[in-house]
C-alpha cells in the first residue's frame, strides 16, 4: 500500500510503498477512511529534529505521518466491535495500568510518554496509509457520522475538548472567557464553550477569516491581534478581565496577553506548542491564578466529543482532499490557507 512518511529529519514526508501492517496481540487493523494534517505534523517535517529536540531522539525513521485518524475496524481485536464497524481512534496510546489510567487520564499515562514515539504518527506508523495497526482499546464505535467526518475529533476535537474541561467551573455566565488562535484547533473550542458554559466568549485570531469563523459559530466578540487587544478584552469584561484564557497559540505574545487579561482567580490554559515562556513568580499574575497545561484528552473524553458531534451540537470546519495531495495539503496549512481542518481521504 502507499504511505506518507517521515524518511528524513527536517524534510517533507515522502510516499512510500510499504506492505499492509498485521495486528498483534491486542491490535486491530484499521482501514482509513480519513485522516487530518494539523500543525505537528509541520513540527515534525521542518523543525523537531533529535538536535533541536532530544526526546525525540529515539524515534526510528521512517515513519507514517497522521495522528488524527478515523475509519473502519477490519480485523485483529476488535474490542467486541463487528469486522466493519467505522471507528475513531483515540491519539493518546496509553499502559492501561498506571495510576492516571486507571483514573482514566490516558493522555497523562505515567508510562508512556508523547515524545516516546509510541503513538501512531508520532514515531509508529499513523493513519497517511490505507491502513493502520492501533490498540483496541484506542477504538471509538462511530453510530452516525462518516470517518472522514470524525477524523478531526481525535486530535483538534479532543484536544480543545479537553482544554475547554479544564476551565469549564470557572465559566458562569457572569464571566468572559478568551480563546486565542481560533484556526483549526481554537474554532473547536469556541463551539464547546458556545454549548457547555454561559460565559461570553471572546475570540482572538490576527486572521480575519478565522475571526468571521469564530464569530459565525458563537464567539460573541472577536478581536484582531494587536497592541490595543488587551485593552478592548478589558473592556468588554467591566475592566476585570478574563476568568479563563485558552491559548492555543502558545508563543510568548500570546502568553503575554494572557497575564494581561487574567483576571484574580482565573485559569490560563496553555495548550499551543508555540515555544513561549511564561515567568513563574508570586505577583507575576493576579492573585489565586492559576497556569496549566494540556496535552490532547482522554479516550473517555473522545467519546463525549464524539457524541456532542453526533448529536449536532458541534460541527467541525473541514476540507476534504485525496491522500495523494497530502505534499500540497501541508504546504496550504503552513501557509494559513485552510479552513478548519484538512481532511485526507484515501
Amino acid at each position: 500500500m502507499k504511505a506518507y512518511q517521515l524518511t528524513k529529519w527536517g524534510e517533507a514526508g515522502e510516499f512510500q510503498d510499504v506492505p499492509v501492517p498485521e495486528p498483534g496481540p491486542g491490535q486491530a487493523l484499521v482501514r482509513i477512511g480519513g485522516a487530518g494534517a494539523c500543525h505537528s505534523d509541520l513540527h515534525l517535517m521542518h523543525e523537531w529534529t533529535p538536535e533541536t529536540l532530544p526526546a525525540i531522539a529515539e524515534w526510528t525513521l521512517p515513519f507514517t505521518l497522521g495522528h488524527e485518524n478515523a475509519g473502519w475496524a477490519e480485523a485483529g481485536d476488535l474490542a467486541g466491535l463487528e469486522p466493519g464497524a467505522p471507528v475513531v481512534i483515540s491519539p493518546t496510546w496509553s499502559c492501561g495500568a498506571c495510576r492516571s489510567c486507571r483514573d482514566g487520564a490516558t493522555n497523562y499515562c505515567d508510562q508512556i510518554d508523547v515524545w516516546d514515539g509510541r503513538a501512531g504518527g508520532m514515531g509508529l506508523d499513523g493513519g497517511m496509509a490505507e491502513y493502520m495497526v492501533v490498540p483496541s482499546e484506542c477504538l471509538v464505535p462511530l453510530r452516525d457520522l462518516e470517518p472522514w467526518q470524525a477524523a478531526p475529533l481525535t486530535d483538534a476535537g479532543l484536544t480543545s475538548y479537553h482544554a475547554v474541561k479544564r476551565c469549564l467551573p470557572l465559566l458562569t455566565p457572569d464571566v468572559s472567557v478568551v480563546v486565542i488562535g481560533v484556526g483549526g484547533l481554537g474554532h473547536m473550542a469556541v463551539e464547546y464553550l458556545r454549548e457547555l458554559c454561559g460565559a461570553r466568549i471572546i475570540a482572538v485570531d490576527r486572521d480575519e477569516g478565522a475571526l468571521k469563523l469564530a464569530h459565525e459559530i458563537g464567539a460573541d466578540l472577536c478581536l484582531s491581534s494587536d497592541d490595543q487587544t488587551a485593552s478592548e478584552i478589558k473592556k468588554a469584561s467591566q475592566n476585570l478581565g478574563a476568568m479563563a484564557v485558552l491559548d492555543f497559540v502558545g508563543a510568548d505574545a500570546t502568553l503575554e496577553l494572557a497575564v494581561q487579561v487574567i483576571r484574580k482567580r482565573g485559569q490560563i490554559v496553555g495548550v499551543g506548542l508555540g515555544g513561549g515562556t511564561l515567568p513563574v513568580q508570586v505577583g507575576a499574575t493576579p492573585w489565586g491564578v492559576s497556569v496549566v497545561t494540556t496535552l490532547g484528552g482522554s479516550t473517555s473524553e473522545l467519546v463525549e466529543a464524539v457524541a456532542l458531534a453526533e448529536a449536532g451540537r458541534i460541527e467541525p470546519k473541514m476540507e476534504k482532499f485525496p491522500l495523494d495531495d497530502v505534499a500540497e495539503v501541508y504546504k496550504k496549512l503552513e501557509a494559513n490557507e485552510i479552513t478548519g481542518r484538512a481532511v485526507l481521504i484515501p
